[in-house]
């Protein structure tokens, strides 16, 4: 058991703060992408199912309509690799801090994934009208959901220990200003 000196105290609230800027950050990513992700799905999607608006929009060629399937189902499971081959690397490290950077840098790029996945389903949804491409973004929004960060979910898939699980919520609170 480490020992509770002054200097250890001071370096567990620097440690706390530093997470918890990390953890808003990362906070506020996921949710500006998911404010401009789903308002322009929807609105391509109420166009597509009210059959009274017609903005005689080309479709897309044949291999464009493939290409955004096809990278769009790509992009789905590269994400989930992805972050998962990225997040065996907290298990090495041994300060919290750092798996939190991992954690939160993964977290990133998964959003990042998952944000482009929306634009090929929006783009695909509005000039092909094919259902694929609502099918595709439902998916997205599980992954979505699935990938917002929270303080359990952090230390689930880190495997932290109990100690680590209280400081990573502690430093998830909103603060007092």
């Amino acid at each position: 058991m480490t020992s509770k000196s002054p200097l250890n105290n001071s370096n567990i609230t620097l440690d706390k703060e530093e997470i918890g800027v990390i953890y808003r950050k990362t906070e506020r990513l996921t949710l500006l992408i998911l404010m401009v992700a789903l308002p322009l799905f929807g609105v391509v999607y109420l166009y597509d199912t009210s059959g009274n608006l017609n903005w005689d929009l080309p479709r897309l060629p044949g291999f464009i309509h493939g290409f955004l399937i096809g990278f769009s189902v790509v992009f789905l499971i590269g994400q989930y690799l992805i972050f998962h081959q990225k997040l065996k690397l907290t298990f090495s490290s041994e300060h919290l801090l750092e798996k939190v950077r991992i954690y939160s840098e993964a977290t990133n790029q998964r959003y990042l994934f998952l944000f482009i996945v929306s634009i090929f389903a929006t783009i695909g949804l509005l000039f092909n009208q094919n259902p694929v491409y609502t099918v595709i973004f439902a998916v997205t929004l599980v992954f979505f959901s699935l990938a917002k960060p929270s303080p359990d979910r952090m230390a689930r898939l880190m495997k932290l220990k109990k100690e680590d699980r209280e400081l990573i919520r502690e430093a998830s609170r909103p603060r007092d200003n």
